[in-house]
């Protein structure tokens, strides 16, 4: 397996060794670090990674970045795992393959405020690459691994250097209308249950309803009874 990666241009990284590289990468932008800093870690079980932006543009119109990673995460997957092998997004950032739980997106920002234009936007990864030693095959139906779908034999640095280049991309897209709707395009064509019953948190609770789509903000359009509601994506950010 290699040892460093090599990631694109005005990216660079940050061995975590054991810590967690969400909470290194948020460290980081409150430090005032260059956008596009990777803190990664990889470990038998899982690879981690996060990476800094610095978006020009508020909060709501920002979180696209957040998409544009999740969107960056499954064509890297795509292109690297067997053919017959299906890699959906959930809208909360969830990775899936072949339809069960195999890692998740996170997120957080130096502001809450949706019309306020953030000083940093940290992107977490986490990618289950084995379950763990105790865990029996189909104890956990919803939950899989990179070794349980016939992917054990990938590297996963070479996974996060993909991840890096694709989202890269992505990311170059966002800053104009018509790159914004190439993504909204792609996304849409990953979104696991679009237009079937979900079950998302919100205000710590969890609503049932039916997932419509996306507005311009990818804020999720969910119809519950006669209502449709929309959750935007914002509300997703942690608390770091």
């Amino acid at each position: 397996m290699s040892q460093v990666p090599v990631f694109p241009p005005l990216m660079t990284g940050l061995a975590a060794g054991p810590a967690n590289p969400f909470t290194i990468a948020c460290d980081q932008a409150e430090r005032g670090t260059d956008a596009g800093l990777i803190a990664w870690s990889v470990s038998p079980e899982r690879l981690r990674a996060a990476i800094v932006l610095a978006p020009e543009t508020p909060l709501a119109s920002a979180m696209a970045g957040f998409i544009a990673c999740g969107v960056g995460m499954q064509n890297a997957l795509g292109a690297l795992v067997p053919p017959e092998t299906a890699v959906h997004l959930d809208w909360s950032g969830g990775i899936r393959l072949n339809g069960a739980h195999a890692g998740a997106l996170r997120v957080a920002a130096a502001t809450d405020d949706p019309s306020e234009e953030p000083d940093w936007l940290v992107v977490g990864m986490e990618l289950t690459l084995s379950l763990p030693p105790d865990c029996e095959p189909g104890a956990f139906p919803d939950r899989t691994a990179l070794d349980q779908e016939g992917c054990g034999g990938l590297d996963p640095v070479h996974i996060l250097e993909a991840w890096s280049r694709h989202t890269l991309l992505w990311l170059n897209t966002i800053e104009d209308a018509e790159g914004r709707a190439d993504l909204h395009r792609e996304w849409e064509g990953l979104a696991w249950k679009l237009h079937d019953t979900v079950s998302v948190a919100s205000d710590g609770t969890r609503i049932e309803g039916t997932f419509l789509g996306v507005d311009e903000n990818f804020g999720m359009l969910l119809k519950t009874g006669g209502t449709t509601r929309l959750l935007p994506l914002s509300s997703l950010l942690e608390d770091v």
